[in-house]
């Protein structure tokens, strides 16, 4: 039976935090601690001038163990702080354990920094050759590949510019470009392509996924953005303060991490419609509205709120929109008035709107909130949440389909008639 590609035996990482640092001190200072304070003055200035100080061992890491085999895309999920990124700078032996062992059987390339192995007064095809070097490349393989590295980074008019005037999203595309060509068995990539534009994301998880589903090789993968790591991993790795607390498959994991991440305190969204009106307790899915509700593809999306009354009776009118983050555009709109329902608003009522059956294109998505009053537009709140949508398995088959070419996938009829030649 073939070894994992990767092993990770008890992994730990410690950091000494500081929490003090020593300064300069005047002859006044020195000469009042003499005569008010003379028992601690030689304790407490030799810490001062001398810069000893208080501190404190964090442990960023601490007993990580897990395997990964060959040609596994595995993604690695976590709140800000939780290890991710010195999870993977231990990897790829940027930085060492301070516990713990780890056996890479194969060649690894990584991409975790912008620019990381660039000289800022080379130009792009230099940076290319000495990039290349840097992750193992040797001299004849980068020319042959060399088209294929600028094809796919897209900057063929700079390439004969120093990288110091790159913006940082040329930079990445770059640096991805070479690491992805390098060929490793191993690639491990941390959110660093969240810099690229979007169209550049969808060709670095294209680019991944090829990699991982025809040639074969394994990825690690950093992000938060929850859709690219359902797009692209088998398998997802989830830390919290640098401890591994689920590995399990993508989906499941992604559920996991979501219940991990604390729903706001009640009424913490309130929306004043006007000065007798407002909007409390919104719910998605019948859940509190958190940092990203991940809803798959194909359900229905069902969104709740409590409409509080301290004045007159009124009729309102309110809408819901669903708008895509990465470029604003606005996917799905509808309001009460627009299906005949008339809203009197007196005291406190709950009022529920139902999105059936909505494909939408795995991504994220923002919910946004309207109030018309005798109408005219009284409110916009243009994010009262956002939804990542997930891939949907159609019809209860194996296939799961991740990319749409459209934003929005409806249903349709279909009638096939056999003719008969005469």
């Amino acid at each position: 039976m073939e070894k994992p590609i990767i092993e990770v035996k008890n992994i730990s990482k410690r950091y000494n935090i500081t929490h003090q640092r020593g300064g300069y001190v005047a002859l006044r200072d020195v000469l009042a601690n003499i005569i008010y304070r003379p028992f601690n003055f030689l304790i407490s200035k030799t810490k001062e001038v001398t810069g000893i100080k208080t501190k404190e061992q964090f442990w960023a890491l601490k007993d990580i163990n897990f395997s990964v085999e060959r040609g596994e895309a595995i993604g690695i999920i976590g709140s800000n702080g939780a290890g991710k990124s010195t999870l993977l700078k231990i990897l790829s032996q940027i930085t060492p354990p301070t516990e713990g062992e780890i056996i890479m059987r194969g060649t690894v390339g990584s991409l975790l920094e912008v620019g990381t192995g660039f000289h800022p007064e080379l130009t792009g095809r230099e940076n290319i050759f000495l990039n290349g070097a840097i992750l193992g490349m040797p001299k004849k393989e980068i020319a042959e590949k060399f088209d294929d590295i600028v094809k796919f980074s897209g900057i063929e008019k700079f390439l004969d510019t120093p990288v110091k005037r790159y913006s940082s999203g040329m930079y990445v595309r770059l640096a991805f470009a070479v690491a992805a060509h390098m060929e490793p068995d191993i690639l491990i990539v941390d959110e660093v392509l969240a810099v690229g534009d979007a169209e550049f994301q969808k060709k670095c998880l294209g680019k991944m996924d090829e990699v991982t589903h025809k040639e074969g090789r394994t990825i690690l993968f950093v992000s938060h953005n929850l859709s690219a790591i359902s797009k692209l991993c088998d398998k997802v790795i989830v830390l919290n303060e640098g401890k591994v607390v689920a590995i399990k498959k993508t989906e499941e994991a992604i559920e996991f991490y979501q219940k991990q991440v604390p729903a706001p305190e009640e009424n913490s969204k309130q929306l004043h419609i006007n000065a007798d009106i407002t909007a409390t307790n919104f719910l998605i899915n019948e859940k509190p509205i958190s940092s990203l509700n991940p809803i798959q593809s194909g359900e229905e999306i069902s969104i709740e709120c409590e409409l509080q009354n301290t004045g007159e009776k009124k009729t309102l009118n309110i809408g819901y929109g669903i708008r895509r983050r990465k470029d604003g555009v606005i996917v799905i709109f509808t309001h009460a008035e627009l299906e005949g329902i008339e809203l009197t608003i007196d005291e406190k009522n709950k009022v529920s709107m139902y999105f059936e059956k909505t494909r939408l294109s795995p991504g994220e998505y923002t919910i946004e909130f309207h109030a018309w009053l005798e109408g005219r537009l009284i409110l916009t709140e243009k994010e009262i949440g956002i939804i990542s949508i997930l891939p949907c398995t159609a019809f209860g088959a194996e296939q799961t389909f991740t990319n749409f070419p459209s934003v929005i996938m409806t249903d349709s009829k279909w009638h096939v008639e056999r003719i008969f030649s005469k």
